[in-house]
């Protein structure tokens, strides 16, 4: 499986309902979660469940995930891209195939779901989202023309 960019947010973000803008000039705050498994995710995906997320039980995991610092939007040789920063589960042990973000509060809409290519785990250590680099050509969220 791949990352998957739900069509409800096509349609959401054309609709108004996310502010990419940091959380101080009024943006929309947005969470991740973490899962074991990234089935029941697709293109049909609309919102933050916990379905297949990754036990709180004897961990630092809470079930909802960590809020996100997002660093707001610039642009680039025509690609505009949002950028957050890295987030650490610090002294956890879980397991993880990936991960939601997603609106933190009202619908908890769905952005984007996450792929990490295969299990993920952390024992009694720090699990880390490391987010690509902040540009028009890594950047975890992008928009721009097609080449």
């Amino acid at each position: 499986m791949a990352n998957i960019v739900p069509d409800s947010f096509k349609t959401d973000l054309l609709k108004g309902v996310f502010n990419f803008d940091t959380l101080g000039n009024s943006g929309t705050a947005f969470k991740l979660a973490l899962y074991t498994t990234q089935a029941g995710f697709s293109t049909a995906t609309t919102a933050y469940t916990t379905t297949n997320e990754v036990s709180s039980s004897g961990t630092n995991y809470t079930a909802g995930g960590s809020t996100l610092t997002n660093n707001g939007v610039a642009i680039s040789s025509n690609i505009a891209y949002v950028d957050f920063d890295n987030i650490t589960f610090a002294n956890v042990t879980l397991s993880a195939t990936g991960a939601l973000i997603y609106k933190n509060g009202g619908s908890d809409n769905a952005v984007l779901v996450l792929d990490f290519g295969g299990t993920k785990t952390a024992n009694n250590g720090d699990f880390v989202i490391q987010f690509p680099a902040a540009n028009a050509s890594n950047a975890i969220i992008r928009l721009g023309d097609a080449p």
